[in-house]
């Protein structure tokens, strides 16, 4: 953890800005739930049990920075509820997501799958992609196994 925020604060510093103790409790918060999602709120009540001065305007400023700097993304899974989401290391692109519409689960790809569409893009449109995103929206194996269940019962 000590490497990503070492890195996050030279992104900071590359921009002109400081990792402030308030913004490094942001960022380990976001590091200790990677793969959680959290909403501004969310992150708010974690960041304020470890620092209990902070106000949810600060949050939603070092959440919104991060956002301009490229190390976090601002993600909506349709439920209308926007979530805060890290970028891997090392990665050119934010990675894709597979939403299940009917629990909600979120789960991540972290492979590029777009690259040869963008070159065809940039080839056909003479349009440079500077990031993508894709998300998947369906039903998820256990949902679908859910539902065959209960067929099954009102089947007997």
């Amino acid at each position: 953890m000590d490497a990503r925020i070492d890195e996050i604060r030279k992104q900071l510093t590359a921009k002109g800005y400081k990792l402030t103790a308030q913004r490094e409790e942001t960022v380990k918060v976001l590091l200790e739930n990677e793969d959680n999602h959290l909403t501004t709120e969310e992150i708010y009540m974690i960041v304020k049990d470890r620092v209990a001065e902070i106000g949810i305007a600060t949050v939603y400023r070092t959440l919104e920075l991060l956002k301009e700097l490229h190390v976090v993304e601002k993600v909506n899974f349709g439920d209308g509820v926007y979530r805060f989401d890290l970028r891997r290391k090392n990665q050119a692109h934010f990675h894709h997501h597979l939403i299940c519409t009917e629990c909600g689960a979120v789960q991540e790809i972290l492979e590029d799958w777009l690259l040869l569409l963008e070159k065809r893009v940039e080839r056909e449109f003479g349009f440079t992609v500077e990031d993508h995103r894709l998300d998947f929206q369906g039903i998820c194996h256990s949902c679908k196994l859910n539902q065959k269940s209960e067929n099954c019962k009102a089947v007997s």
